[in-house]
């Protein structure tokens, strides 16, 4: 970077208390520049984009495979300065002299799609980013870059899968140093649940063996990844808990609530190279025995939102004033390519006010 841009950084405006964005949503914000002395500027535009990666290596032998995949969900451009080309009608600008160190970004909306919600693994992730670049005439552009948060809003209405019951059994016939059998007969009231919430289990327990036995609960996470036709799987306990004993001979219903935590990262099933899957197995602990259990798929959906946590806000129907000279730029709709129709879950289109505090990534170079 030229002596004259001192740093560039770009911020956003969070549309909620919870700082996350969905499809539909507008996204505005602001682009900073420090200068030292007036600037030429060519253009400067910033862009919205989405994409999902994969990358991890596997050893035969001697060869080291690399697996790799990308998916691309979109990029938007929008020109605050554009330069000059053909017969464009719209309003362009070349080789302005800038001297307001803030530009204020006109409302760019994600598409209506189901975008997936944002993620990050040990050989993956889902990113959505909004960038700022300036472009000067016989000089490296500079690039200035703010990652956001996507959430899929899911809810309990929008699929009747999510809604459904589970239940499954099992019993199984002790040997070697127990004997007798075991078995359960167990419940939860459905599949669907939200960052925070408790699952009710009801497990119906028979011990008809000649020890004691443990109902125990593990709350665990599968992550997938796909590349070149292959699937690398990452496995973690989210949480365990254990039920109390329940001795030879005895027939039990026990209740257990199994609370997931509301840092968990939501289910991710609508992303073709990355799976954030979970499940909730139940098992009895049998001393020098296999444990009999149960595994119940869990989709976990967003925390319930507060009546309070969106703000409304009416884009305007114009640009905002950028320059002093009155530059102003709008959306482009031509620029979003076709998409699919708003998702079913509804309109989340709450925009706050431009003069909210930005969240900004700011880089700054020498």
């Amino acid at each position: 970077m030229s002596n004259n841009v001192k740093s560039i950084s770009v911020g956003y405006n969070p549309v909620n208390k919870s700082k996350v964005f969905s499809s539909g949503d507008y996204i505005s914000g602001r682009v900073t520049l420090e200068l030292v002395n007036d600037c030429k500027i060519d253009s400067l535009c910033v862009k919205l984009k989405g994409k999902a990666e994969v990358k991890w290596t596997e050893h035969y032998g001697k060869t080291v495979v690399v697996y790799h995949n990308k998916e691309k969900y979109f990029s938007i451009k929008q020109f605050i300065i554009q330069e000059k080309q053909g017969n464009i009608k719209e309003k362009t600008y070349s080789n302005i002299i800038v001297t307001c160190p803030d530009c204020l970004i006109q409302c760019v909306v994600m598409p209506y799609r189901e975008l997936p919600s944002s993620f990050k693994g040990s050989n993956g992730k889902i990113l959505y980013t909004l960038e700022a670049n300036l472009s000067r005439s016989m000089r490296l552009d500079c690039k200035a870059k703010a990652e956001f948060t996507v959430v899929h809003k899911a809810n309990l209405k929008s699929d009747p899968l999510l809604m459904t019951p589970q239940h499954s059994f099992t019993d199984k016939k002790m040997k070697l140093f127990t004997s007798g059998t075991v078995g359960m007969d167990v419940n939860i009231e459905r599949t669907g649940f939200h960052q925070g919430e408790g699952i009710k289990v009801v497990a119906s327990i028979q011990n008809k063996s000649s020890r004691d036995i443990k109902p125990k609960y593990c709350l665990y996470r599968k992550y997938s990844y796909f590349a070149k036709g292959k699937r690398k799987v990452e496995t973690k306990d989210i949480l365990k808990e254990v039920g109390e004993v329940i001795p030879p001979s005895a027939d039990q219903t026990v209740t257990r609530i199994i609370t997931i935590p509301s840092t968990t990262c939501v289910s991710i099933l609508n992303c073709n190279i990355i799976k954030a899957e979970y499940r909730l197995r139940v098992y009895l602990d049998v001393k020098y025995a296999s444990d009999p259990e149960i595994k119940f798929p869990i989709v976990i959906l967003p925390a319930s939102q507060g009546p309070d946590e969106e703000q409304p806000f009416v884009p305007p129907a114009y640009g905002f004033e950028a320059f002093a000279g009155g530059t102003s730029f709008q959306q482009n709709p031509t620029a979003f390519g076709p998409s699919a129709p708003p998702p079913p879950y509804g309109t989340y289109g709450m925009y706050p006010s431009l003069r909210q505090p930005l969240q900004s990534s700011k880089l700054v170079f020498a």
